[in-house]
């Protein structure tokens, strides 16, 4: 009887072989997700200490595995990336040649747009890539539908525009026109003129604390609500004109490049820069954020392109003899910069960024603005004739998150959201370096006075600690009795000096009540004169 029942649990323990793949698969992501290997605990003597080690090990295997499970079930694309045999170079291979080898609906994200009456063109994306805006500098607006590439609104405002920029989600944007900031319907319908900002250089959408964000000719920085349309902050950077300016995805804060070398960091709740670093010689041309925002990539004129580390403000890599007038971090860490008819984009497979893609514009067409299409392996890229889109693999996240961003979202999703996102807002001083100080402690400032009572017992330990305390036997005539007691008088006096606080409050509580008294023993009609305490 008992063999058959192991029999039995034999049986139930033996899985399909379908599901033991599953099951060595999930091991092998598993192991990648553990922190090293398990602690020694048998070892420890201290039991408290082994059991908090136990529980801990315990819970890091959980997390271990669930990450494990959402990579398998839930991640299930994985990132491409150009790989070459040999002595070939990535950076020599084509667009032409990357066509050839795609599918038909990744080639359709190969294209040039050319409009040489209205360039050169500023680009933005939205979160989920699903819609891009440009911005002529001679007046044209163009909001495109890029999963179908079907033009949503045209709009010519015949007057310059400096930069453009989404708000929260698709239905609105903004635009640095000649002499004032406009916010635009997704129909084209002007709803705002944004007069107090002046003649703006470059804006940029703080999507978490629904913030925009500008710079003017004279330096000024604004920020301003969009949900009551409050001006939130206006500052003078005292750094002269600039228009270099990125935000930090990972807490919000803005940067600003100057024309001394220097790129200053701002939040709107001081005044002040919050980070002020010398990052060039000359004028800083462009900046860019890494999305872990922990990376900033910065370029000079002095044909110089730059990579700092934000957690210790130390320069980690400089990459010589490439000018970048504009450059642009993606969503798996590759850097596109671009300078004259030229982009060139780098990655950091080997540690260090090098050239992993070129590419050069068609007819010399100079380039202005370069940024990666999230979600997707495409780059785009606003010239002086127009917008084109090239193929850069492994650029973009494979698995978007339909409660971040989804490209497929319907518009009672959309509208949803757009109510989830303003209940989450977030206050502008929640804008600071390190965003996981907040809901941590503040450390005291000054140490906390002990009450009278722990005054008390700390004099009373001290004069027991000096009675107690055993004088050596000296020579003849130096040992007397008297001389003796005499030491421990003054050993105690000593003791009771290193509380001086306590005497001065009972002397100060002494010459109260003396004051008191005397001012009780006057007569009426003097009383009045008394001093008061």
């Amino acid at each position: 009887m008992e063999v058959a029942l192991e029999d039995n649990n034999l049986m139930e323990n033996v899985l399909p072989p379908d599901e033991q793949e599953i099951d060595v698969d999930l091991e092998a992501k598993e192991k990648k997700y553990l922190r090293g290997e398990v602690a020694n605990l048998e070892s420890l003597k201290d039991k408290k200490l082994k059991t908090q080690l136990a529980s801990r090990e315990k819970l890091y295997g959980k997390s271990a595995k669930a990450a494990a499970k959402i990579e398998k079930w839930l991640l299930p694309a994985s990132a491409g990336y150009l790989e070459t045999d040999g002595l070939e170079k990535t950076w020599r291979i084509k667009q032409t040649d990357i066509a050839e080898e795609v599918d038909r609906s990744s080639t359709r994200n190969q294209y040039d747009i050319v409009l040489p009456d209205f360039g050169p063109y500023k680009l933005d994306f939205t979160a989920s890539g699903r819609h891009m805006l440009a911005g002529g500098r001679k007046g044209h607006l163009a909001l495109v539908d890029m999963m179908n590439m079907n033009l949503i609104k045209e709009i010519q405002v015949r007057e310059t525009v400096r930069d453009v920029a989404f708000l929260h989600n698709d239905q609105f944007f903004a635009a640095a026109q000649k002499k004032y900031s406009y916010i635009y319907a997704r129909d084209g319908t002007e709803l705002h003129c944004l007069k107090e900002r002046g003649p703006v250089a470059r804006l940029r959408f703080l999507k978490n604390h629904f913030l925009l964000a500008s710079v003017n000719k004279i330096g000024q920085l604004h920020y301003q609500d969009v949900t009551y349309g409050d001006m939130v902050a206006s500052i003078r950077t005292g750094k002269g004109r600039t228009d270099v300016m990125e935000v930090n995805p990972y807490n919000g804060v803005v940067a600003l490049g100057h024309s001394g070398g220097t790129v200053t960091m701002w939040k709107p709740t001081s005044q002040a820069p919050l980070v002020q670093m010398q990052c060039h010689p000359g004028p800083v041309s462009s900046v860019a954020f890494h999305p872990n925002g922990h990376l900033m990539a910065t370029s000079g004129k002095e044909r110089k392109v730059k990579i700092w580390d934000l957690r210790k403000f130390e320069e980690v890599q400089t990459i010589h003899g490439f000018h970048a007038k504009t450059l642009s971090f993606s969503q798996k860490g590759l850097l596109a910069a671009g300078t004259g008819s030229f982009v060139q984009v780098l990655g950091d497979s080997s540690g260090d960024y090098s050239r992993y893609m070129s590419h050069r514009m068609e007819k010399g067409y100079q380039v202005e603005k370069v940024m990666f299409r999230p979600y997707e392996d495409v780059l785009g890229i606003g010239h002086s004739m127009g917008w084109s889109s090239i193929l850069i693999p492994g650029s973009g996240e494979p698995n978007f998150d339909s409660w971040v961003a989804n490209p497929f979202e319907t518009s009672k999703q959309r509208r949803e959201k757009e109510v989830h996102l303003l209940l989450d807002k977030l206050p502008p001083e929640t804008i600071m370096l390190d965003p996981s100080k907040i809901g941590a402690m503040r450390p005291s400032r000054r140490k906390e006075k002990p009450t009278r009572g722990e005054i008390e017992a700390e004099k009373e330990v001290a004069i027991e600690a000096a009675k107690g305390v055993e004088l050596k036997k000296k020579t003849k005539g130096r040992n007397k009795p008297s001389k003796r007691t005499k030491k421990k008088k003054e050993m105690v006096e000593n003791a009771k000096k290193t509380f001086p606080e306590q005497e001065h409050s009972n002397i100060a509580g002494k010459k109260r009540r003396i004051g008191e008294d005397a001012a009780a023993e006057l007569p009426s009609s003097l009383k009045r004169f008394a001093r008061k305490n």
